[in-house]
């Protein structure tokens, strides 16, 4: 979601002028943009901005699936990375000034799906695999010298997914899944009964680890995989389980810089309900609340920050994107539905295209 007005700060004083009539109405009454991934009717890929009601403000097609999205108002572009594993990246102009350029994996990596921008817009960095050592990697690419890709740091683990950059703007989290894969096998998982998943703490400035944290030995199948940091800085992750189907372990907790890793207890039935999966995890605009999704279960839950007990237990079909929405969250489905939750006020609307995991509030 993106205030409007940073929007347009962002997207130039041409990109209102650059819309069809019908685009520059939806931006005209919207105080807030929000991006995704999204499968069009006729099987087709690409992303998305949408107004705050849900009119299409701009799209561009993607070459495959798409997953999550980054955009610098400070460097004008954004980035659709590819599902992963994925050998693509877009960068597309949200003014449409320029022509999308698509970025591919050098020999020897692939995406795994999210990455940032450094504060100042000049810098992006991507999670990859080094998919034949099995180790994980954070691309580094100039944004200044057409996303020329200048180095890379590891991830010290295996299988990284998500990465957020911390409030103090210089240290990454990731988190390393610890799953295998290698694109001889497509998607297969390679390593479950060794898996490694952990929280990392990295510096942006020479790629130095500043910490790592695990969950108990006996919690080594919990893959961790997407998160969100809260008003008091706390890193909430959301975790999709390998082990035996007829276990359920907890599935959601948040780890500090300070060294502390946990799970919290969610209620027999939810986490039942959560069917092992969490697919995105989102905070509110205030800090103060969390939101995990699970499209294997279609559930949503909200759950309060300082309490870490849930406020809110909600049903979407499919869902899975969430972004903070006034007072709650947007949430999006991969039938085509968006919806409000947790106190966001908007009436449920239908898309012709489906959305991909992921939700991006704009700014």
């Amino acid at each position: 979601m993106w205030q409007r007005r940073a929007f347009l700060k962002a997207a130039g004083a041409g990109f209102a002028a650059s819309l069809l009539p019908r685009q520059a109405q939806a931006l005209e009454r919207s105080e807030l943009v929000f991006a995704s991934s999204v499968q069009t009717a006729s099987g087709s890929y690409g992303a998305v901005l949408l107004g705050e009601r849900g009119d299409l403000i701009a799209s561009i097609d993607l070459p495959d699936r798409g997953h999550d999205i980054t955009i610098s108002p400070e460097a004008g572009r954004g980035v659709v990375f590819a599902r992963q594993p994925g050998t693509f990246a877009v960068v597309f102009d949200p003014a449409g000034r320029a022509a999308p350029v698509t970025l591919t994996s050098i020999e020897g990596r692939h995406f795994f799906g999210h990455g940032v921008f450094s504060p100042d817009g000049r810098l992006l960095y991507a999670t990859e695999s080094d998919f034949e050592a099995a180790q994980g990697v954070i691309g580094i690419y100039d944004a200044t010298d057409s996303y020329r890709r200048i180095g890379e740091f590891p991830t010290y683990g295996t299988g990284p997914h998500e990465m957020l950059l911390m409030p103090d703007g210089v240290t990454f989290v990731v988190a390393n899944g610890g799953i295998e894969t290698h694109p001889d096998f497509g998607r297969a998982e390679l390593n479950l009964e060794t898996m490694d998943p952990s929280v990392v703490f990295v510096d942006r400035r020479d790629g130095r680890l500043v910490g790592q944290l695990r969950l108990d030995a006996g919690l080594h199948q919990l893959s961790i995989r997407h998160m969100a940091i809260d008003m008091r800085g706390r890193v909430w992750f959301g975790c999709q389980y390998k082990g035996a189907p007829s276990e359920s372990p907890q599935l959601v907790g948040y780890a500090t810089m300070d060294g502390d890793i946990r799970l919290i207890e969610l209620p027999g039935d939810t986490l039942r309900d959560l069917r092992n999966y969490v697919g995105s995890v989102a905070v509110s605009a205030d800090g103060g609340t969390i939101a995990v999704s699970s499209p294997e279960g279609d559930l949503l839950v909200a759950i309060d920050a300082e309490g870490k007990r849930p406020a809110l237990v909600e049903t979407l079909r499919n869902g899975c994107g969430l972004a903070a929405d006034g007072a709650g969250f947007a949430a999006t489905s991969g039938l085509g539905e968006m919806i409000g939750i947790a106190g966001a006020e908007r009436p449920t609307k239908t898309f012709d295209f489906q959305f991909d995991n992921h939700m991006l509030r704009v700014g």
